[in-house]
């Protein structure tokens, strides 16, 4: 019998639906860009802007760890700007894909978003 070789394909962290204060800085002024998340993973961040910021835009990020007093800190870049234009759409918000976060960071961030609900994702009207 031959035996199957079957291949990894490694999934994409799951976001989680949490809302902790954070501190976005744009490095090139230090503007403060946003102070809290709407939503959580690994890789990333939703959180609401209280400034204008561009797609691209290089971040800062810091937050404690839900459920935890550690703070994580992270190099990011403004992946999405949502402008809160479309139906379903709940406020303006700026997606963040962290390019920096050190190891231990990220297990602590990974172990405390374990359990933690997935974003609540608005329907699409049916026709």
């Amino acid at each position: 019998m031959r035996s199957r070789s079957v291949r990894y394909i490694p999934r994409r962290p799951s976001r989680h639906a949490v809302r902790i204060p954070c501190q976005v800085v744009r490095p090139r002024d230090f503007k403060l860009i946003a102070e809290s998340t709407l939503d959580l993973s690994e890789l990333g961040m939703l959180a609401v802007p209280n400034r204008m910021v561009l797609t691209g835009e290089e971040v800062i990020v810091s937050f404690m760890a839900p459920y935890s007093r550690t703070w994580i800190d992270a190099e990011g870049v403004v992946a999405r700007v949502v402008h809160a234009r479309r139906e379903g759409d709940v406020s303006r918000a700026i997606g963040v894909q962290f390019e920096y976060l050190d190891e231990v960071a990220r297990a602590v961030l990974r172990q405390n978003l374990m359990g933690l609900p997935p974003p609540i994702m608005p329907r699409r009207p049916t026709a």
